[in-house]
């Protein structure tokens, strides 16, 4: 069937967002002339691919929704049922499976819905899930079988990436004020559940010996991660050792991982944006499963996984918590010695 008028529902998170660019790209492809919009909370907005691939972007604005009270939840579904009825689409891909997702799908009014094979919180009721022969495979290829579904040849992988250029310049001109020059290693030690995270006394141990080798450390995360940032320094004593923590818009950290000569972290949103760039990496992982959400399509990309026999537990609280702490500092520098070597 050829759609004219499509709208995906991916609101978040970041990974997630980056994750699903393949499958816009894709869709493009088989669907050059529909008009395709995306539904996503504002904060992640910035990094849909405007305007080659999405021609319009719709918001869910989640903050303002969790802070209202209920009657103005109730008209801000009602504002969301008439802007989304007002477009007339003709299929809905809901990527999100999500009792949230699912409701703005039905408010959509469209009768054909979609969505991807993990259709969770009751959202198969709703939209039917997709499940190709990827079903157990990386979320990238779950994501590609709704597009192959649709008719989708997906020859290849695309991250069809927003435009950085301003970003890029905002970056340089950061980093030289910093005596920044050259190139640098990118840090993120942050991540959005705690037993995901590196211990910190480990990434000062690292950067220590990366800075020895004559590398500059450029730490990198939000304004939340900067205590975090400030203890590797202090720990780690070394003078080539960069805290951009807080101090850069999240198109800015994309510009500066785009930049950079080597990418280190856990499972984290920015290692997307590393992964996507195609950028020398490493990435450990622990609770969570790299084969499933790990970085994607990158022949530059290593993951380090845990020995921890618990590991890919999914859990985001832990009483026995050592999985990340069990890969060493000097596992990870050996590795990346390897790995830098060959740049």
């Amino acid at each position: 069937m050829d759609y004219k008028n499509i709208l995906i529902i991916k609101m978040s998170s970041l990974g997630d967002i980056l994750h699903t660019l393949p499958f816009a790209a894709a869709l493009r492809e088989r669907f050059p002339k529909a008009r395709i919009s995306w539904l996503v909370h504002p904060q992640f907005a910035d990094f849909i691919p405007l305007p080659s691939v999405i021609d319009e972007v719709i918001f869910f604005d989640k903050v303002r929704f969790q802070k209202s009270s209920f009657a103005d939840k109730v008209r801000y579904f009602f504002h969301m049922r008439r802007l989304l009825r007002e477009k007339r689409f003709d299929l809905v891909i809901d990527m999100q499976g999500l009792f949230k997702s699912a409701v703005l799908a039905f408010l959509s009014g469209c009768k054909n819905r979609i969505g991807y094979c993990e259709m969770r919180e009751l959202s198969g009721f709703v939209s039917k899930a997709v499940c190709g022969e990827n079903r157990n495979a990386h979320v990238i290829e779950r994501y590609l079988d709704v597009a192959r579904f649709l008719g989708s040849e997906v020859k290849n992988i695309k991250f069809p990436m927003a435009d950085l250029s301003l970003e890029e310049k905002a970056v340089e001109q950061k980093l030289k004020s910093l005596g920044v020059e050259g190139r640098y290693i990118v840090v993120v030690p942050a991540a959005r559940w705690w037993t995901k995270e590196w211990p910190l006394e480990h990434y000062a141990k690292l950067v220590s010996l990366i800075s020895k080798d004559g590398f500059c450390v450029v730490l990198a995360g939000g304004a939340a991660e900067r205590a975090k940032s400030q203890k590797i320094v202090s720990l780690a004593g070394a003078k080539d050792i960069v805290d951009l923590s807080g101090d850069t818009t999240l198109r800015e950290l994309a510009a500066l991982i785009k930049a950079a000569a080597f990418y280190i972290s856990a499972d984290t949103g920015p290692l997307h944006f590393a992964a996507a760039f195609k950028k020398p990496l490493i990435a450990m992982y622990g609770p969570t499963l790299a084969n499933r959400t790990g970085p994607y399509a990158n022949d530059n990309a290593t993951v380090i996984l845990s020995s921890a026999p618990c590991t890919g537990c999914l859990k985001k609280k832990c009483d026995n918590w050592h999985c990340m702490a069990d890969i060493t500092p000097e596992a990870v520098y050996k590795v990346f010695k390897d790995k830098i070597g060959k740049i």
